[in-house]
């Protein structure tokens, strides 16, 4: 079935604002289990989208995605933590760890919501429909963002997972690559290099999840 760009967003809606939030709350949880208080103090540790949304990453970046047909993806406003709270600054590798790592169990979740689809739902109607389209979506939206980052390219979550386990100054000159990530993501994007990178693992995982809920 053909959807309007309407039905489209309403259904990416609720996978997108629950990949974005989940992945942030999952770093600021994780800084809590090691001592950092700073996300809990700024009252971020909660599922609530609306202390997360960031304007463009949030609701125009996907929407715009919709709209064009591409590949729908975005991100909210970081949650703060403070390295300095932490046992040592190694302990920042698992805290980066955790945003993609909740998304890609949120990917398993959301299969579990396209197979309810499935099982409970007559064929053809809307109640059915609407569990088996936000459950693809938010397949796609998870991993893509799970496995986008963990790529080592600072500020990504893989790039910080890099900075947190090498020694100092190794560290600090990882570091210094910062500034200029977001360009190297537009680059790679650009020749196409992004989608190569990405695609195979994300047809791995894709394929997992489609045969162990036999979504077929």
């Amino acid at each position: 079935m053909e959807m309007t760009l309407i039905q489209k967003i309403c259904v990416w809606a609720v996978p997108v604002l629950f990949a974005i939030t989940v992945h942030e709350v999952a770093h600021g949880f994780v800084a809590l289990r090691f001592g950092d208080k700073t996300a809990k103090m700024l009252g971020r540790l909660t599922l609530n989208p609306v202390k997360h949304i960031d304007l463009l990453g949030t609701i125009i970046l996907p929407v715009l995605c919709i709209v064009i047909g591409g590949v729908v993806f975005g991100w909210a406003k970081p949650v703060p933590v403070n390295p300095n709270n932490l046992p040592s600054r190694r302990y920042m590798a698992w805290v980066s760890l955790a945003g993609p790592v909740a998304n890609l169990l949120m990917a398993f979740l959301w299969a579990l919501v396209m197979k309810l689809g499935f099982w409970f739902g007559h064929e053809g109607s809307s109640a059915a429909l609407a569990l088996i389209y936000m459950g693809q979506a938010g397949i796609v939206i998870n991993l893509w963002l799970g496995i986008l980052n963990l790529l080592p390219i600072p500020p990504l979550d893989g790039g910080r997972f890099i900075s947190a386990i090498l020694p100092g100054k190794q560290s600090a000159a990882f570091d210094r690559l910062e500034p200029y990530g977001f360009f190297i993501l537009i680059i790679l994007l650009a020749v196409g290099a992004l989608q190569m990178i990405i695609g195979p693992i994300f047809l791995v995982f894709e394929s997992l999840i489609v045969h162990l809920f036999g979504l077929v």
